[in-house]
C-alpha cells in the first residue's frame, strides 16, 4: 500500500498541475485552443470554429457542410485542442526515452500544487479535515452547473444515449471486467492505505459498518452522475460536427484534456465554463492528494514512533511534499506523459486488486474470521452483517481454493527416470498410460521393465519419462 501510494502521490500532483495550468490558460476572453490561427498549430489542424479548413479567422462561424464532410472523412485531421495539449502544453516527444527539456511552466504549477497540498496538511488532519468540507462538496455544485447546462445543448440527449447502452458485445472481454474492477477499486480508495489511515484517527466505537455503506453508495452515484455532465456535452459537440459519439469520446487524459475542452469552446462564454470544469478537477485532485500524502507521513511518524518525530510532523510533511516535487520534475518534461502513464497503468490498476485480495486473505485465514468478527462487534456493538461474512468465509475460501490448486505441481512432476522416482516422488500405483509416463532406456543395455495395461495385456516400456 505504501508503495502505491507513493507511485501514485508522485505523478497524481502532476495531473492536478495540468489543471492548474488550464485553468490559468482559461483567463481570457477566447481560449487559446479554440482556434488553429496559433504559432504552434500544423497545417492538418481543423477546428469546430473555423468557417473552413486551415482558416485564420479569429471568430466564431457557422460550420459549413462541406466542412463537416471533410471533417468526417480527413484521418489527418487533428484538433486545436489535441495541438494545444501535444505541440504547446507538452511539447511532446518523439519516444519516453527522449526527455527534452523541463516544461518551466508545467514545472511552475507543479510547485503551486504542492505548496497548496503543504498548506492544507500543515497540521494534519486538524487542517485537512476542515479543507475537505469545500472540496469534496463543491466540486458537486460545479457537476450540477454542467449538468445543467449540458442537458438543454442540442445533441445531448444522443451522448446520453451512448452513455446509457450497453455494449453487450464487450461483457465477455476480460480486459473491460479489469478496468471496471481497477476503476472501483481506484474510486474507492481499496488498497492503498488512505482509508486505513483516516479511519485511525475515528473514535473506537465510530460507526464504520454505516460510513462504508454511505461511501461506496455515493462514490458509484457520483460517477454515474458524472457521467451525465460528460456525454451531454460530447453529445453536443458530435451533433456540431455531425459524427457519432464514439468518434469524440476519449479516455484519461485525452477526456480531460483534449475531448472536454474542445466541447467547451462550443459553449457560450466558454471561459467561463472552462474555469469551472479545471477549478473542479483541481479540487477532486486535491482531495485525493491530501489522502495519499497524509498516508505516507502518518505511516513514517507512525513507524519511528519517537517523541521528536510526533512533535516535529509538520517537518515531515514538508520532507514528504519537497521530496515528491523533486521526484515530479521528470514528469514535466517532453516525455513526462509517457512516464505519466505508464505510473497509471502499472501502478494503481491491477495490483490494487491484488492488493486487495491479499489482505482479505490475511485477514480471514491468519489473523482469524472469528478474531475479525470479535473485533468488528467490539467496535460496533453488533456483529458483521450476514452477507459480510458469507463474502469473507465462503467467497474468499474459494479464491484460496483456486490458489492451492494453482501452486500445486501435476502428478508427474519430480525425477525424469522411474528408477529415480524414490521417497516422496515413489508411485503409490502401478504407472499407467494414462499417467503419461512413457518409459525408455536411459541405456540400450538395460533391462527392461513389463508394464501391464489397463485392459490385462503386458507390453515392455523403458525406465525414462
Amino acid at each position: 500500500m505504501m508503495v502505491v501510494s507513493t507511485y501514485i502521490g508522485i505523478y497524481y500532483n502532476v495531473v492536478i498541475c495540468i489543471a492548474f495550468y488550464y485553468f490559468f490558460s482559461s483567463m481570457t476572453n477566447v481560449l487559446p485552443w479554440a482556434y488553429c490561427n496559433n504559432p504552434w498549430n500544423t497545417p492538418d489542424c481543423a477546428g469546430v470554429l473555423d468557417a473552413s479548413n486551415l482558416t485564420n479567422s479569429s471568430r466564431p462561424a457557422t460550420l459549413p457542410r462541406n466542412f463537416t464532410h471533410l471533417l468526417n472523412h480527413t484521418l489527418q485531421r487533428t484538433s486545436p485542442s489535441e495541438e494545444y495539449w501535444r505541440l504547446y502544453v507538452l511539447k511532446l516527444s518523439s519516444d519516453v526515452g527522449n526527455f527534452g527539456e523541463v516544461r518551466l511552466p508545467l514545472l511552475g504549477c507543479l510547485g503551486v500544487s504542492w505548496v497548496v497540498v503543504f498548506l492544507c496538511l500543515i497540521r494534519g488532519v486538524k487542517s485537512s479535515g476542515k479543507v475537505v468540507y469545500f472540496t469534496a462538496t463543491f466540486p458537486y455544485v460545479v457537476l450540477t452547473i454542467l449538468f445543467v447546462r449540458g442537458v438543454t445543448l442540442e445533441g445531448a440527449f444522443t451522448g446520453i444515449m451512448y452513455y446509457l447502452t450497453p455494449q453487450w458485445d464487450k461483457i465477455l472481454e476480460a480486459k473491460v471486467w479489469g478496468d471496471a474492477a481497477s476503476q472501483i477499486f481506484y474510486s474507492l480508495g481499496c488498497a492503498w492505505g488512505g482509508l486505513i489511515t483516516m479511519a485511525s484517527y475515528n473514535k473506537f466505537h465510530n460507526n464504520c459498518y454505516r460510513d462504508s455503506v454511505i461511501i461506496s453508495i455515493t462514490n458509484c452515484a457520483t460517477s454515474v452522475y458524472a457521467g451525465f455532465v460528460i456525454f451531454s456535452i460530447l453529445g453536443f459537440m458530435a451533433n456540431h460536427l455531425g459524427v457519432d459519439v464514439s468518434r469524440v469520446a476519449d479516455h484519461g487524459p485525452g477526456l480531460a484534456f483534449v475531448a472536454y475542452p474542445e466541447a467547451l469552446t462550443l459553449l457560450p462564454i466558454s471561459p467561463l465554463w472552462s474555469l469551472l470544469f479545471f477549478f473542479m478537477l483541481i479540487l477532486l485532485g486535491l482531495g485525493t492528494q491530501f489522502c495519499l500524502l497524509e498516508t505516507l507521513v502518518t505511516a513514517i511518524v507512525d513507524e519511528v514512533g519517537n517523541e521528536w518525530i510526533l512533535q516535529k510532523k509538520t517537518y515531515v510533511t514538508l520532507a514528504v511534499a519537497v521530496a515528491g516535487f523533486l521526484l515530479g520534475i521528470p514528469l514535466t518534461s517532453q516525455a513526462g506523459i509517457y512516464w505519466l502513464l505508464l505510473m497509471d497503468n502499472y501502478a494503481a490498476s491491477f495490483s490494487l486488486v491484488v492488493i486487495s485480495c491479499i489482505m482479505c486473505v490475511s485477514i480471514m485465514y491468519i489473523y482469524g474470521h472469528r478474531n475479525y468478527f470479535e473485533d468488528i462487534q467490539m467496535m460496533l456493538g453488533f456483529p458483521p452483517p450476514l452477507f459480510f461474512q458469507i463474502c469473507w468465509r465462503f467467497v474468499s475460501p474459494a479464491i484460496i481454493f483456486r490458489l492451492k490448486n494453482a501452486t500445486k505441481p501435476s502428478r508427474d512432476w519430480g525425477p525424469a527416470l522411474l528408477e529415480h522416482r524414490t521417497g516422496r516422488y515413489a508411485p503409490t500405483t502401478a504407472p499407467s498410460p494414462e499417467d503419461g509416463f512413457e518409459v525408455q532406456p536411459l541405456h540400450p543395455d538395460k533391462a527392461q521393465i513389463p508394464i501391464v495395461g489397463s485392459n490385462g495385456s503386458s507390453r515392455l516400456q523403458d525406465s525414462r519419462i
